[in-house]
This record gives structure tokens, C-alpha cells and sequence, in this order.
């Protein structure tokens, strides 16, 4: 399949409505979250993510993003509760950044936008496998962090020290014994919507779930995802920069917040 939906002028988010008609559908993603038009959910339960064992496998170069990809075989990496039911299996996580350290992430707190967005991607074992999790409302829930430029994260430098090998489109190379633990902030208080995957197709099958406090990440870290290309490796060099969707209208969703 070619790559035909991409962040470029000529194939970007305005653009995906043609090819991708959920694009115009009725719970899109990301959204900007108006805290002022919050509700507080006192039945939301608090998160358990247990990622102590997670296999991960390899680190790949989508030509969108990349994306650091786990073993989801058992029930090794499982988040659950919240405002979730059942049990939900990690398969990889990836991340969303911009052209500065001033705007990069998707989705935005009272429009106020962050350096950089990572998605834990997880799929409700009830369905078996993740290709027939995503044809379901339920079937995906998606774990999102910010990043805001400071000091430099120590969990992510594995992954960073690692993307020099993945410069190209349809690079890959093994990623074995990393702890994503190390990306979690210490306080996991939340705000959760129902929603879409952000990129094509935009299936309306995410539970997104958006920790409230950003984990910190140095310039220099950043500065590494932004020499990564969107093209591959015979093809003109396209920086990998700017890779976020705008955020798109909450029609008549309800945002909820676990916290007061």
C-alpha cells in the first residue's frame, strides 16, 4: 500500500477527508481539552498499568513516526481500570512532535499545546487480536503523555541513542529489554474521552486516556526525533517534523476527569 496520507502540504490532515471519510466523523481526535467544561467523574476508577514485564521486539521508522513495538501475545504489558472494562494489552507506543519545542503534540489543554505527544496504543484482549479490536467502539485505548522541554528524560535515551539506525522510511532494527515504565510520570490523574486513532484510517475506536501531568524531555532529546525523514532512503530527505493532527471539533462528546 502506497504512502499516500502523510503531514505534507499536498498529502496532510486536510487532505485525509477524501480518501479517509471518518475523517468528518463524530468523535474524532485529537480535541483540546477546555478544563473549564470538564466533568469531574467520581465512578472513574484509578489506573493500573503493569508494564514490568513488557517484551519489547523492535523500533521502526513508519514514515509517519516511529514507533518501538512489543510482543502482545499474553498478558505481559496490560493496562486496566480507569475508565475502562477489561483488560487491555500493549503493542507498541510512538510519538507525535513538532518543528520547535513550542507546538508538537495533538492534543492541546485549554489550547495551550505541549513540545512533543507520546500514545501507549493498547487492544481489549476481548477481541483476540488488534485488527479485529479496532473495528469495535471499545476495541483500542490509548495511553497519552505530554512532553514539555526541560531536563532530559533518562527513560527515553535508550530509545533516542538507538534512532541514528532508523534514519529511513522502513528502517527497523531490534529493540529488546526496554522498561516503558521509565516514560510514566509519578502521578497518574487523567481525563478520558471516547475518540479516534489520529492517523488514517481515523477509526472511532479509541478510549483515549490523557495524563494530566507531562514528563520532561531535554531540547537535545527532541532534536534527535527531528532528524529523523519521513522518506526513505532513495527518495528526496523529507525531515520527520510537524507529524500531528490539528485538533478536530468534540461535537457532543463529555470529557471527564478522574481528579477535582
Amino acid at each position: 500500500m502506497p504512502n499516500h496520507w502523510g503531514y505534507s502540504k499536498h498529502n496532510g490532515p486536510e487532505h485525509w477527508h477524501k480518501t479517509f471519510p471518518l475523517a468528518d466523523g463524530e468523535r474524532q481526535s485529537p480535541v483540546d481539552i477546555d478544563t473549564a467544561a470538564v466533568k469531574h467523574d467520581p465512578a472513574l476508577q484509578p489506573l493500573s498499568i503493569h508494564y514490568e514485564e513488557a517484551s519489547s521486539q523492535k523500533i521502526l521508522n513508519s514514515g509517519h513516526s516511529f514507533s518501538v513495538e512489543f510482543d502482545d501475545s499474553q498478558d505481559k504489558a496490560v493496562l486496566k481500570g480507569g475508565p475502562l472494562t477489561g483488560t487491555y494489552r500493549l503493542i507498541q507506543f510512538h510519538f507525535h512532535w513538532g518543528s520547535s519545542d513550542h507546538e508538537g503534540s495533538e492534543h492541546s489543554v485549554d489550547k495551550q499545546k505541549y513540545a512533543a505527544e507520546l500514545h501507549f496504543v493498547h487492544w481489549n484482549t476481548k477481541y483476540g487480536e488488534f485488527k479485529k479490536a479496532v473495528e469495535h467502539p471499545d476495541g483500542l485505548a490509548v495511553l497519552g503523555i505530554f512532553l514539555k522541554v526541560g531536563s532530559a528524560r533518562p527513560g527515553l535515551q535508550k530509545v533516542v541513542d538507538v534512532l541514528d539506525s532508523i534514519k529511513a522510511k522502513g528502517k527497523s532494527a531490534a529493540f529488546t529489554d526496554f522498561d516503558p515504565t521509565g516514560l510514566l510520570p509519578e502521578k497518574l490523574d487523567y481525563w478520558t474521552y471516547p475518540g479516534s486513532l489520529t492517523t488514517p484510517p481515523l477509526q472511532e475506536c479509541v478510549t483515549w486516556i490523557l495524563l494530566r501531568e507531562p514528563i520532561s524531555v531535554s531540547s537535545e532529546q527532541l532534536m534527535k526525533f527531528r532528524k529523523l525523514s519521513f522518506s526513505g532512503e532513495d527518495e528526496p530527505e523529507e525531515a520527520m517534523v510537524d507529524n500531528w493532527r490539528p485538533v478536530q471539533p468534540l461535537k457532543k462528546r463529555q470529557i471527564r476527569a478522574f481528579f477535582k
